[in-house]
C-alpha cells in the first residue's frame, strides 16, 4: 500500500505550472513573431498603397488569436493547481505539462507560419490585388495548426 505522499509527491504541481508557463510563453512568442513579421511587410507596403492599410492587419489579428489559445489553457491549468496535499498528483502535474505544450508548441509554428505568409502576402497583395483571397486562405490553414493545438490541449485537460 503506497502513502498519499508518495501519491501526490511534492514536486508534482511544478510540472503544472510548467504546462501553464510554456503554453503562455511559446504561443505569445509565435503570436508576437507573427505580429513583428506581418508588420513590417504592413510597412513595407503602406509606402506603395496606404489604401490597404487596414485590410492588410488581418495577418496581425490572426496571430493575435494564437496567443489566446496559450491564455485560456494557462487559465485553465492554473485554476486547477492545488497543493500536493490536497490531492495534486503528479499524473495531473504530467497532464498539465502535456497540454501546456502541446498548445504552445503548436502556437508557436502557427505564429511562424502566420507571419511568414503574411508578410509575403500582403506584400503581394499591394501589387496583385487577386492575391488576397489566396493569402487569406493560406492564413487559415496556418491558424488552423494552433488550433489543433487547443483542441489536444483541452482533451488532455479533461482526463484529469
Amino acid at each position: 500500500m503506497s502513502s498519499p505522499a508518495a501519491d501526490n509527491p511534492a514536486y508534482g504541481p511544478f510540472f503544472g505550472v510548467m504546462g501553464a508557463a510554456s503554453a503562455i510563453i511559446f504561443s505569445a512568442l509565435g503570436a508576437a513573431y507573427g505580429t513583428a513579421k506581418s508588420g513590417t511587410g504592413i510597412a513595407a507596403m503602406s509606402v506603395m498603397r496606404p489604401e490597404l492599410i487596414m485590410k492588410s492587419i488581418i495577418p496581425v489579428v490572426m496571430a493575435g488569436i494564437i496567443a489566446i489559445y496559450g491564455l485560456v489553457v494557462a487559465v485553465l491549468i492554473a485554476g486547477a493547481m492545488d497543493q500536493p496535499s490536497a490531492g495534486y498528483t503528479l499524473y495531473k502535474g504530467f497532464i498539465h505539462l502535456g497540454a501546456g505544450l502541446a498548445v504552445g508548441f503548436s502556437g508557436l509554428a502557427a505564429g511562424f507560419a502566420i507571419g511568414i505568409v503574411g508578410d509575403a502576402g500582403v506584400r503581394g497583395t499591394a501589387q496583385q490585388p487577386r492575391l488576397f483571397v489566396g493569402m487569406i486562405l493560406i492564413l487559415i490553414f496556418a491558424e488552423v495548426l494552433g488550433l489543433y493545438g487547443l483542441i489536444v490541449a483541452i482533451y488532455l485537460y479533461t482526463k484529469q
